[in-house]
């Protein structure tokens, strides 16, 4: 009678993970350090984007070149063209490919124009309404994005994944290493399954670090929206998409190895021996894409990379570099590689989580 009663009233393995999640997620909820910190990373990220907007703004002038012969063409659009005089055409040239101004007026070009307009990669937006005739346009370089605007996409993304992996990282290693050296881990998994434990808290994590990067796009939606950023808006919509969709997979992946990593000892002390190769895993790809961002076959690489996907991939995408299908292969790579390392993270965090004393070794975590 007593053993029927005690198999009715336990928990499923759903529920099992579902009351984890929820001891996660509130333990998070109520506490003042994770709040104040979750507050501070939204207040910089939106100073960070309307500061950006501004300074953009600041001075809405278009810089450009012009030669004595063309002048004239810009002598009255001082108010909204910033004029640099050149000695000569290629003088004018040189001034757009070494990044001085934006275009150049040269002689030359067919009647009625008198002139030709350069610019680098493409004709900076607004300049050809301001003059009275369409010119002709010659670019000296073809393709490409700012490579300032690059950069600060690639650092942007960059630094979301990399701090979110480490912050909600450690904290499961520490909550794992918590529960074995006050014990509390006896208790826990005579009432549900372990391996219920390690998808609790997983999915709890999982789930406040998605809010995190939900508020972020927000964020950036609302800044870019009110310093009328439209174009560089638009630009960021499907990155923005490919990078919580690689980030929610690319996480999981994490998380699980951090709880595995974190099993193998019984001391806070000793946390650093088995997550600091976790660390460089992310650490290494973040470098790769943020200073390679304008190597394509470094980043090509990185993107396939599953601890480098979620950031190298929405890279690509916003510079147009990617094949429509390459995200989705991507993705299936992160997504075999998950799998991977949910097995191997639950079979390492099942046969150390009991084990107190000196750190388990790897292979004996394997082995069982």
């Amino acid at each position: 009678m007593s053993s029927s009663t005690a198999s009715t009233s336990a928990p499923s393995f759903g529920q099992s993970v579902w009351l984890v999640t929820e001891r996660e997620i509130g333990s998070k909820l109520r506490s003042k350090a994770f709040l104040i910190s979750t507050g501070i990373l939204f207040a910089i990220a939106l100073v960070a984007v309307v500061w950006g907007g501004f300074a953009a703004q600041s001075d809405s002038r278009i810089p450009v070149a012009v030669t004595p012969q063309t002048s004239g063409a810009v002598s009255e659009l001082t108010s909204a063209v910033e004029v640099t005089e050149a000695t000569d055409a290629d003088a004018a040239r040189e001034l757009v490919r070494s990044g001085d101004v934006d275009a150049a007026l040269i002689p030359g070009g067919a009647e009625p124009f008198g002139y030709t307009l350069v610019a680098n990669e493409s004709v900076p937006s607004g300049l050809m309404p301001l003059l009275s005739i369409s010119p002709p346009v010659e670019l000296l370089e073809t393709g490409g994005v700012d490579f300032m605007l690059r950069y600060f996409v690639a650092l942007g993304f960059g630094i979301i994944f990399f701090m979110a992996a480490i912050t909600f990282g450690s904290t499961i290693a520490q909550s794992v290493v918590e529960e074995k050296q006050t014990r509390v881990v006896e208790l826990l998994i005579s009432a549900i399954p372990t391996r219920a434990l390690l998808a609790g808290k997983v999915l709890g994590n999982t789930v406040l670090a998605m809010g995190q990067i939900v508020g972020l796009g927000a964020i950036a939606i609302i800044g870019l929206t009110v310093t009328d950023q439209s174009t560089l808006l638009t630009g960021l919509g499907a990155p923005l998409v490919w990078f919580a969709v690689f980030f929610l997979f690319g996480f999981v992946l994490l998380a699980s190895l951090f709880a595995a990593a974190a099993a193998m000892v019984s001391r806070q002390e000793d946390i650093g021996a088995t997550t600091t190769p976790l660390t460089m895993l992310v650490m290494a790809p973040y470098f790769l894409v943020v200073f390679f961002n304008d190597n394509p076959v470094v980043l090509s690489v990185m993107s396939y990379v599953p601890f480098s996907a979620p950031v190298g991939m929405p890279v690509r995408v916003f510079l147009g570099e990617a094949q429509w299908w390459e995200p989705l292969l991507s993705l299936a790579i992160l997504l075999a590689t998950c799998v991977a390392a949910i097995m191997v993270g639950a079979r390492i965090y099942e046969n150390s989580l009991l084990r107190m004393g000196a750190r388990v070794k790897l292979a004996e975590a394997l082995k069982g």
